[in-house]
């Protein structure tokens, strides 16, 4: 037996325009289904509509994120010494060198003491795909970086 999936509009917000919304159906075996209707309970998430519109949204975002000029924003994560010799200057000068940077941004950073060696630095970045990869491994490849991840996602 086939299930169909069929995505309905999301409601309007006064005085907005209601986003036109296509309506098609999937086909999928039930085990799939099953398997599928399990995932998006545990993720909270209300319809299997919304749970196939974040699939999409996620997919088509990654996508863009293979073009190095596609705009985007990211998270730059790193544990450090902050014993280690000079990182912390070197952390602070990089940002503000790339703040009035036309392409590229640092809009935020966060910094916390996790014990009395390691600090969590949170950088958050924007402008193009490849100049935040390129930024963001200069940052992590700096010694006295113990751990270190980007979040990239797409704008």
């Amino acid at each position: 037996m086939d299930h169909y999936i069929v995505l309905t509009p999301q409601s309007s917000i006064k005085g907005t325009k209601m986003n036109r919304v296509e309506r098609i159906g999937v086909s999928l075996d039930k085990k799939l289904l099953t398997k599928f209707d399990k995932l998006i309970g545990e993720q909270g998430y209300q319809s299997r509509s919304e749970a196939i519109r974040d699939l999409v949204r996620r997919q088509l975002s990654a996508e863009r994120l293979r073009h190095p000029k596609s705009k985007a924003v990211a998270a730059v994560f790193l544990v450090y010494d902050h014993h280690s010799t000079k990182l912390t200057e070197k952390l602070i000068d990089l940002q503000h060198m790339h703040i009035l940077a036309s392409s590229l941004q640092v809009i935020s950073s966060l910094h916390v003491h996790l014990d009395e060696h390691n600090c969590l630095e949170v950088i958050v970045l924007r402008g193009r795909v490849g100049e935040i990869n390129k930024v963001a491994e200069s940052i992590l490849s700096m010694k006295g970086v113990k751990l270190g991840r980007i979040n990239v996602v797409a704008s």
